[in-house]
């Protein structure tokens, strides 16, 4: 029955894996399954038969589909049904999504949709890197054009070792989390968390990768192409007319120089937009229904023009040498009531970013594929328009935008302290309020200001920066913190954020086939250089440390831990014992399995004494220890005093005073709230105890003190 079924076996990274062709989808352009171990991947890539009409750029749809059914879990929520894409795998169509990009013509304007499902997950191999090969495979074999094939792997640093597809242990304790695409020659996409990781071990750990993919999945994608591959298709190209082209540029090139040649993006704009209407008056009538075209050509001769600046005489729109950055200013401490606050500028791009602290219980909770299932640090990041400019309602975040926060939040991560250290969950928000490139790491510089502002004792400040490329054959130079006219007319967006010690994160965007090692270790250099800078010279200078406490608006969070087997006294039978911690002292209280207690209250003196008063419910009381408690039951010779849920003692009437007391009600009543001294504990766990006693200590105390 399917008489067109293909396996294709090869070893990648040490282990076996696999592509099936010709079983299932059958109608779409490209099909395959992939397998690694006992994950599988399904992907498939389908072109339009004709281009779309209007549209200046090619569409081109990349989604990763996360199937819960893949690791054996219904869907929460009412509808149990997969929904929206998590933020996770909007991630992962981003990473595929950009080593495949710049391999398609640049002149088609087909819809071309990649779609990758998820089908099983092994927890020992990573599905994003499956559907990256798939996708990879799926269009190769299509008749879609394509400059491919390309291959991903995921590159580990366990114990100073580089490990290729690390294992689920071994990426628990591994230093990085590398994602490498390259094609035979050239790396196309890198992306990257890190611990401090420095810059000959990254290049190292790159280089590792592309050797791998190129050893093993370039020969093997190529193998299966020419086995069963289908012809390409044509396509109308929609590439600009050339001689509209070059009319335009033979005339209007010294006026559109004029017009970029300022380092202010407003008076840029100001100036192209009456060349804009004069090609427009001069040439619509010519090209009727061509407006298109004739921006596309404006667009074109602006980037002929910069492009030559940069190549031929080594000068940048701005007026900037090529190691020199924008205008840097940083401040701290500006919102009141916030728990911590940051705004980070650098030329005409500006970024604020507020931390917020919360309990524990205030982490995020996930359901996805993998194991993590709460995140208690997040990073969202929002680029409205008025922030460029423009005119437009908010919508909520788009994938760009979660991107960027995924890239904030991943360069800070490693500097975050543990929950032991800081019983917080910790929430940033990096709001860009005005943007001309670059505002994902100006987030990173922002976000620092604000965790410090915070008082949270983050290890090492992190600073963010971008370096561009410009090619041409086999001339190339980098340029360190592009502006975004850069970014549009030039070939790449290297993000690097980093501490003084080492790369923290990396995120790399092309808009060519690829980069050869000596790039890679260019752009290294530059960026370390410059976030050096921007942590001495800003960062640092605007505050030096994290502030010694948090915010006196934040929660103060105090954490303990008792013993497992304590973990009911703590809460009690039907939670009445937490329930009334949290009424008496005026906290939250958060009980992990594992025994963690997290207490969470505005009042410090209230949070501590909620510390203490676990500590007596799941601790035997000790002799000689003070406590405090309340009568609950007087009877002829004393009075029963509970110094802990279900924790009471006898004070003999004769241990309530420093003089004769003759009735025990002259000086206590039921509720009353007295001090006692642990005298003695017997065989059968009685408690005896004494007011008088600790009354006598603490007047003795007081002396003490006063001497």
């Amino acid at each position: 029955m399917f008489e067109n079924y293909k396996v294709f076996k090869t070893m990648f990274a040490g282990r076996e894996l696999t592509v099936e062709t010709g079983k299932v989808c059958g109608l779409a352009n490209g099909s395959c399954w992939i397998r690694y171990g006992e994950s599988v991947v399904m992907v498939n890539a389908t072109a339009s038969p004709k281009p779309r009409d209007g549209i200046d750029f090619f569409p081109l749809a990349v989604d990763y589909e996360e199937k819960l059914y893949s690791v054996g879990k219904i869907p929460g929520g009412f509808l149990k049904r997969e929904g929206r894409p998590s933020e996770k795998a909007i991630l992962y169509s981003r990473v595929v999504d950009r080593p495949m990009r710049p391999l398609f013509p640049k002149d088609m304007r087909n819809d071309v949709a990649i779609v990758m499902t998820v089908l099983a997950v092994d927890p020992d191999t990573q599905p994003e890197i499956l559907s990256m090969i798939g996708a990879s495979v799926a269009v190769s074999i299509s008749d879609i054009p394509w400059n491919g094939p390309i291959g991903g792997i995921s590159v580990g640093l366990v114990d100073g070792e580089i490990v290729l597809m690390p294992n689920a242990e071994q990426r628990a304790k591994s230093d990085l989390q590398l994602t490498v695409a390259s094609s035979e020659k050239k790396v196309v996409m890198i992306e990257a968390g890190a611990n401090e990781v420095d810059d000959d071990t990254m290049l190292k750990a790159i280089m590792a990768g592309h050797e791998e993919i190129n050893k093993s999945l370039i020969p093997f994608i190529k193998d299966i192409q020419a086995q069963i591959g289908k012809p390409k298709f044509s396509f109308p190209s929609m590439d600009v007319d050339h001689d509209l082209f070059e009319a335009i540029k033979e005339q209007y090139t010294e006026k559109v120089k004029y017009a970029l040649d300022t380092d202010d993006k407003n008076i840029r704009e100001e100036r192209l937009q009456p060349i804009k209407d004069e090609i427009h008056a001069q040439y619509d009538e010519q090209y009727p229904e061509q407006g298109a075209m004739i921006d596309e050509c404006i667009y074109k001769l602006q980037k002929f023009i910069v492009r030559r600046w940069l190549l031929d005489e080594q000068k940048r729109v701005d007026g900037r040498g090529m190691d020199e950055m924008r205008p840097l200013a940083a401040e701290v401490g500006f919102l009141p009531r916030v728990h911590g606050s940051g705004l980070f500028t650098r030329g005409q791009t500006q970024v604020m970013t507020v931390t917020t602290l919360g309990p524990v219980s205030d982490s995020q909770k996930l359901d996805g594929l993998d194991d993590e299932d709460m995140k208690r640090y997040m990073h969202h990041y929002n680029f409205p328009a008025y922030s460029v400019g423009e005119t437009k309602a908010s919508r909520g975040p788009g994938r760009r935008e979660i991107g960027h926060g995924a890239l904030a939040q991943r360069a800070l991560e490693p500097v975050i302290p543990s929950v032991e250290e800081f019983p917080y969950a910790i929430r940033l928000v990096s709001e860009v309020l005005s943007s001309n490139g670059s505002t994902s790491q100006a987030s990173i510089c922002g976000s620092t200001l604000s965790l410090m502002d915070a008082g949270v004792p983050i290890k090492a400040p992190v600073a963010g920066i971008s370096c561009g490329l410009i090619t041409e054959g086999d001339r190339w130079m980098t340029m360190v913190d592009i502006q975004g006219l850069e970014d549009f007319f030039g070939d790449m967006d290297f993000k690097v954020g980093g501490t003084h010690k080492g790369i923290t994160a990396i995120q790399m965007d092309l808009k060519i086939d690829g980069l050869t090692p000596e790039i890679i270790k260019d752009a290294f250099a530059k960026t370390h250089k410059a976030r050096d800078y921007i942590l001495d010279e800003i960062i640092l200078k605007a505050i030096p440390a994290p502030r010694p406490t948090v915010n006196k608006y934040a929660p103060k969070m105090l954490n303990t831990k008792v013993p497992v087997d304590k973990i009911r006294d703590v809460i009690g039978t039907g939670g009445k014992v937490i329930q009334k911690l949290c009424a008496d002292f005026e906290v939250k209280i958060d009980v992990d399995e594992d025994g963690n207690v997290f207490v969470c209250g505005q009042d410090l003196e209230k949070a501590n004494n909620c510390i203490a008063m676990i500590k007596a419910i799941t601790s035997p009381p000790e002799i000689g220890a003070i406590y405090k408690g309340k009568v609950v039951r007087i009877m002829s010779f004393g009075a029963f005093v509970e110094i802990a849920p279900g924790k009471d003692g006898m004070v003999h009437v004769s241990e309530l005073e420093n003089r004769r007391v003759e009735k025990v009600e002259d000086v206590v009543s039921i509720g009353d709230e007295i001090i006692v001294k642990v005298l003695d504990i017997d065989n059968q766990g009685k408690i005896r105890l004494s007011r008088k006693a600790a009354l006598a200590d603490i007047e003795a105390k007081k002396k003490s003190d006063n001497a």
